[in-house]
């Protein structure tokens, strides 16, 4: 069994994805692969018990045969974190060990690693101290924040040592990808930093299905409920008069098109562009000549409480933050991971 451990030192990094993508890959290769994700931050319930929402989502997508209380051993949750600082909690170190001990027959096993190397510290659990327990290869999988992130690998690869198995940089803007690639990673490389893949930001995996959008802003949907599940890549807010809003939602795809209620004139204009649904905001909805035409073409109207400059900033701290947790993003995962991940010289490193 060859262990390897996905960390990052920021959250949000696409340590999901590319755990995702490396046991498809895998699999398609022949190998017998299990997933294991230590501490889950996302409580999601399954029946009757609490399990990580990452966890079953890879379960269920890789069709791993493991249950849930193995691949998903333990749970952050509000009464886990009372439990804690109240010194009731149990060994979780053990409870997790064991888990990953019932992956002996497996190939490989993917540890879904928290979002530092220090989470988990007061459980006795953090990345460090697990990597050394499974005697794991440590994969980091670091954003692209400039010199930063080359600090981040190459200070990573100091602490490890022999545990530092190597990093992926990811998220780089399409304008600094052949920077990275023919600097950053050359440098890396010399320093002793295997880099086994230079992933650029997807608007696909960065899109943020509606259903999503909806859940974030707390809304009420005012009809095509039935389109949900669409993506949304951009977003506009109608503040301007019509003429400049229709130039401007010509320029933007796959949008959503954020204005007041009253303002009947830009949301006709924005459903005559690509916009994928318009979000109302002051707690009101529109007129039934507005929702005839969004209903006629398909697209969902949301109704909001909150005023523009809220639903803005709420939607901005999510913004980077989606989930891959939905099945029409596995495709793009796989896809990215065959052009960009070097998946010979990565097998022949864990050798």
């Amino acid at each position: 069994m060859v262990p390897i451990f996905i960390a990052s030192n920021t959250g949000f990094s696409g340590r999901t994805f590319i755990s995702l993508g490396l046991a498809m890959k895998l699999i398609e290769q022949g190998f017998k692969v299990g997933y294991l994700k230590p501490i889950g931050p996302v409580p999601i319930k399954k029946g009757k018990a609490v399990y990580d929402a990452d966890a079953l989502f890879i379960k269920e997508t890789l069709g791993l045969e493991e249950p849930l209380d193995v691949i998903s051993p333990f749970v952050q949750t509000y009464e886990s974190q009372t439990l804690l600082f109240e010194g009731g909690i149990g060994n979780v170190r053990k409870i997790i060990l064991d888990a990953f001990r019932s992956f002996k027959k497996k190939d490989f096993v993917i540890i879904g690693g928290a979002s530092d190397l220090f989470e988990g510290a007061l459980l006795g659990a953090n990345a460090l101290s697990l990597v050394n327990d499974m005697k794991a290869s440590l994969l980091m999988v670091e954003p692209w924040r400039g010199e930063a992130s080359a600090d981040v690998l190459f200070g990573a690869s100091q602490l490890l040592g022999d545990r530092f198995g190597g990093g992926i940089i990811n998220k780089v803007s399409v304008s600094a990808v052949n920077y990275v690639k023919e600097t950053v990673r050359p440098f890396l490389e010399k320093k002793g930093v295997k880099v086994f893949g230079v992933f650029a930001k997807d608007r696909a995996l960065e899109a943020v299905s509606i259903r999503q959008l909806n859940d974030i802003l707390n809304g009420k949907v005012v009809c095509c409920e039935d389109r949900l599940d669409e993506f949304v890549e951009n977003f506009s807010v109608g503040a301007m008069d019509v003429d400049s809003a229709l130039a401007h939602f010509r320029r933007m795809q796959n949008k959503a098109v954020i204005t007041g209620a009253h303002r009947s004139d830009i949301q006709l204009a924005a459903m005559e562009t690509s916009t994928r649904c318009i979000i109302l905001t002051g707690g009101l909805t529109s007129n039934d000549v507005v929702i005839g035409k969004a209903q006629a073409k398909g697209i969902p109207i949301i109704s909001v409480v909150d005023d523009t400059f809220t639903t803005i900033d709420k939607i901005e701290v999510r913004l980077g933050k989606t989930s891959i947790r939905e099945k029409r993003k596995v495709e793009r995962v796989k896809e990215m991971m065959d052009i960009e991940f070097d998946m010979k010289r990565f097998l022949k490193s864990m050798k």
